[in-house]
């Protein structure tokens, strides 16, 4: 019989929290993280906007719009579509409601941000801790990784670190064992954000 392959934050919370106190960036990663840190930085006003309306931590926002579109504003946080149109990637047809400036400007990047967030009921968590943020940062991208190949950590969390070396997905459904992942995981994004932006992370929303 199977081994029950476990989803549930509470069975994953102490995996989670372990993981994130033994992870280090990996010292040929750390340039790049702090460079990404300083963009995020720089834009923090406009991730506390969506923070004020929607209770989402702005650093929360911040790194998903950096793995989803290496933090550009022209894109959907959904998948990184433009947003002169409906999401064509899976998430597909998002936002369902129209452009409020109409279609000849398209979506703002903040009414696009909030539908994201939105559909996975991000503004109605309670739990901010820092194990909780990973399960659901995780569960934003997807648990294909543990569904299909428990073997490795997924990179969106965890590349640019100690927790991950190769193995990832090149496609939808198409898995490539030796492909690297280049892009800095959140794990290593937020291990220097919320020391540079002096971050304090507990059960409640964290306001830096």
């Amino acid at each position: 019989m199977a081994n029950k392959i476990l989803l549930s934050l509470v069975d994953l919370k102490p995996e989670y929290q372990k993981l994130w106190d033994s992870c280090e960036i990996k010292p040929d990663k750390l340039s790049t993280t702090q460079n990404i840190v300083a963009k995020i930085s720089g834009d923090r006003l406009r991730y506390e906007v969506l923070q004020q309306k929607i209770n989402v931590p702005w650093y929360f926002v911040a790194v998903i719009h950096n793995m989803e579109s290496s933090l550009n504003f022209t894109k959907h946080l959904h998948n990184g579509d433009s947003l002169k149109k409906r999401t064509i990637n899976e998430p597909s047809g998002r936002p369902l409601a129209d452009p409020i400036k109409g279609w000849q400007v398209g979506y703002t990047w903040e009414e696009s941000a909030i539908d994201a967030l939105t559909m996975k009921e991000f503004n109605r968590v309670k739990d901010w801790s820092l194990p909780t943020q990973l399960w659901q940062l995780e569960r934003y991208n997807g648990f294909g990784y543990r569904k299909y190949h428990p073997e490795v950590l997924t990179p969106y969390l965890w590349s640019g670190t100690n927790h991950y070396s190769k193995g990832k997905y090149v496609a939808d459904g198409k898995w490539d064992a030796n492909a690297i992942s280049e892009q800095i995981g959140i794990a290593a994004l937020l291990k220097v954000l919320i020391k540079e932006a002096n971050i304090n992370i507990s059960e409640g929303v964290a306001i830096a």
